[in-house]
């Protein structure tokens, strides 16, 4: 029997006063699913994730999580915001960091359970950073913070993880090590993560939502040349970095 979509959106409209970010939108993300939204700036790609997140509510249609409304599913989901606000000097662990991902289920006064610390541990496992979980968040790299952020996320113990430019400012071989890291996750849950970088996230994601005119999803063995001049115009090219085949003057692989 087919599982029903985790997120699936139905004749979903949104905008925001008068302008129009959604009209008629119809897609379904199906559980174990590894997704890259990509769009334009400005064509709604964060904003589709915080309707997921139940923190903006559509103008009409709806969009549902795991068959209910966002707010009632949020605590199967873990997030990890594009701009987290987290004060560079504050004198706070790797571990302290993780295990903000547990403050809905945190005993009174603010004490951590031992399950709340086990989790936290676990996830910084998860992400191959338990054995600095004492070291100051600010002392450790850009591509290491990105992987705290996404064990407090994953202290939640959650089914589905919603990114938001997850790899702006790192470089080339970092990212790599990051997306891959991405693609062990996905074997727990269902991740859906925007990105403007599609010619190198597209080797590791198994599907693609584009937000442009419409919001598309295709698999990612879908998504040509034609496709992205559709999207963002036609002086773009989906250049992957492999560069194992070429496609009509699209490289891809």
């Amino acid at each position: 029997m087919r599982t029903a979509p985790v997120i699936q959106c139905t004749d979903l409209h949104f905008g925001y006063d008068s302008r129009s970010v959604f009209s008629g939108v119809n897609i379904a993300v199906p559980e174990g699913d590894f997704v890259c939204v990509v769009g334009p700036n400005g064509s709604g790609k964060t904003t589709l994730l915080r309707l997921a997140l139940g923190l903006l509510q559509p103008t009409r249609g709806k969009i549902e999580v795991y068959g209910q409304s966002p707010k009632h599913s949020r605590r199967r989901i873990g997030y990890v915001p594009q701009h987290p606000k987290l004060d560079p000097l504050f004198p706070v662990s790797a571990i302290d960091v993780a295990l903000m991902g547990r403050l809905g289920n945190a005993r009174p006064f603010g004490f951590w359970s031992g399950k709340d610390k086990e989790a936290a541990i676990k996830a910084l496992d998860e992400v191959g950073l338990s054995e600095r979980r004492d070291e100051h968040f600010a002392s450790l790299s850009g591509g290491q913070k990105q992987r705290v952020l996404i064990a407090r996320a994953l202290t939640g113990q959650p089914d589905l993880l919603l990114l938001d430019e997850p790899t702006a400012g790192l470089d080339a071989h970092v990212e790599e090590g990051f997306y891959r890291l991405l693609q062990e996750l996905n074997k727990d849950r269902t991740i859906v993560l925007v990105s403007h970088d599609l010619g190198f996230v597209s080797g590791f994601v198994k599907s693609v939502i584009c937000v442009g005119h419409d919001v598309v999803i295709h698999p990612t063995s879908a998504i040509t040349g034609e496709v992205i001049a559709d999207l963002y115009g036609s002086d773009m090219r989906l250049v992957r970095h492999d560069h194992r085949c070429s496609d009509g003057g699209h490289e891809c692989s």
